[in-house]
């Protein structure tokens, strides 16, 4: 009889922790890519379950996704497109164009985009787009956008609702910006420690990360830290 009550326990436990995990999102990956083109390959969370919450998620997902590889229409005016398809579209005419144009030259375009989601809780979803894209100059344009979302209603969290005190939080985060910028070229002043636009939840502790030219020059690339959340956690709001 003692073994079958251990083996209740246990399986109750298992149940409460699978309760914890279940959350009102669920996330799978989509893929987009145009036919018979390989500049332009695409991998997002595509988020699903309640479905107006995950339908604010989608949305700012696609606009950032849209944004990002946006350059104007082929008679260059500002023209944003409605959705990812059309924006991709518009991406490979746009370079079939140059290429018409200027058939001798050895310039291929190309976008990448990659999403993925860094955390979930029954509070926060935080998710990480990585773009490159390259459509001529020097080099490409490298950026990682963390977006934030409330799970319970789907909106995008701005970055000063994330804390209770930004100025506590600031003060701890600091050391680690020092430290992880004391090898670099840094452009701003280095005793002007300011928060980056990007800061995002992960398993052990939160991100703060600067795109290029952020802070520093191209060749310093993308510079992050994190915070371990036994030091933050008290001034977390979710």
């Amino acid at each position: 009889m003692r073994n079958f009550k251990h083996l209740f326990i246990y399986l109750a436990v298992l149940l409460c922790l699978s309760c914890d995990k279940e959350f009102n999102i669920s996330f799978s990956e989509v893929h987009i890519s145009p036919k018979n083109n390989s500049i332009v390959e695409i991998n997002i969370p595509k988020a699903s379950g309640k479905e107006s919450v995950a339908q604010l998620i989608n949305q700012t997902i696609e606009q950032n996704v849209i944004s990002s590889i946006q350059t104007g229409s082929i008679d260059n005016e500002n023209i944003q497109a409605k959705s990812i398809n059309e924006s991709v579209t518009t991406f490979v005419n746009e370079y079939e164009a140059l290429k018409r144009d200027f058939p001798e030259s050895p310039q291929i375009w190309e976008a990448q985009i990659d999403g993925e989601v860094l955390y979930q809780s029954k509070s926060i979803i935080s998710i990480a787009i990585t773009s490159y894209t390259n459509t001529g100059g020097a080099h490409g344009n490298l950026k990682i956008t963390f977006l934030n979302f409330n799970a319970e209603n789907g909106q995008l969290i701005a970055n000063k609702t994330l804390f209770s005190d930004i100025d506590a939080v600031k003060k701890i985060a600091e050391p680690y910006y020092k430290k992880t910028i004391e090898d670099k070229s840094i452009l701003l002043n280095q005793d002007q420690f300011i928060l980056p636009s990007n800061m995002a939840y992960t398993e052990d502790g939160l991100v703060f990360l600067y795109n290029t030219f952020e802070i520093a020059a191209y060749s310093e690339g993308i510079i992050e830290f994190k915070v371990p959340y036994n030091e933050i956690e008290s001034y977390l709001l979710f």
